[in-house]
């Protein structure tokens, strides 16, 4: 259309230079010196330098033997794109037990002393628990903390209650600590915590432990109260389906 300006994106050069220099360095995992990132990126040498000088003050670059590397600023941007991936991989796993056993699926850890859902299905028909109460404070009334608590020393366990203590959530809540244990007793021996309406009114809940390593961590399935019926048959599928997701699960005990 004649008469109409064409608007363009404003570029700034020295960034797209910098970018630029960032690949040459890239494909060199053991480093490379100045006057071959020159050549390989097109810049001229005096631009180089002081790029090389501005990057590695800023931590993106270091220098180790005459040669340029990345530095630990570009190495944590790597490892934010690692771990979106880890979380892609985990969703999709989950996604497919969801899909297989029409249910919400969940994985979660224990770290560094609280309770982290690291990952929830959110299939179409089977939506997941909303988190109306925080769940780390709150895992004393649901499966997935009960799950995850059994799996603690007593020291840990007790350490964790007293910062969280037993609290009715609904009225099928666990009311005391004794209570607690004693149910905690019961997952350790059944390997599984069954979880009815405690957390949320309407739902049920189960969770297995998943051993990664040394880890505490644990998959969990959710379910209508009116599917009770269903819960027991849809976490012995869930125990027998663990084990082809185990790699998935491992990868993504580091996000």
């Amino acid at each position: 259309m004649s008469g109409e300006s064409v608007s363009h994106p404003t570029l700034i050069g020295s960034v797209q230079r910098a970018l630029r220099l960032l690949e040459a360095v890239g494909a060199h995992p053991e480093g490379a010196p100045a006057k071959q990132l020159a050549r390989e990126a097109g810049l001229p040498l005096p631009t180089t330098y002081h790029l090389l000088r501005t990057l590695t003050h800023e931590g993106y670059l270091r220098r180790e033997n005459g040669v340029f590397v990345f530095g630990e600023a570009a190495d944590s941007i790597g490892r934010a794109g690692a771990h979106r991936r880890q979380r892609h991989q985990l969703a999709e796993a989950l996604a497919v037990v969801s899909k297989k056993l029409n249910a919400a699926v969940y994985f979660a850890v224990y770290r560094e002393g609280e309770v982290e859902v690291l990952a929830v299905s959110n299939e179409p028909g089977r939506p997941p628990v909303e988190e109306w109460v925080d769940f780390r404070a709150t895992a004393h009334a649901h499966a997935i903390g009960q799950c995850l608590l059994a799996q603690l020393d007593e020291a840990a366990r007790k350490e964790h209650l007293s910062r969280y203590p037993v609290q009715s959530i609904t009225p099928f809540s666990v009311r005391t600590e004794d209570d607690l244990l004693h149910r905690l007793d019961t997952v350790r021996r059944g390997q599984v915590a069954y979880e009815h309406q405690e957390y949320a009114l309407g739902t049920v809940c189960s969770a297995i432990p998943v051993q990664v390593g040394s880890a505490v961590a644990a998959l969990a399935v959710s379910l209508p109260a009116g599917e009770l019926h269903r819960l027991r048959s849809v976490t012995d599928r869930l125990r027998k389906m663990a084990e082809a997701t185990l790699t998935t699960l491992a990868f993504s005990i580091s996000i």
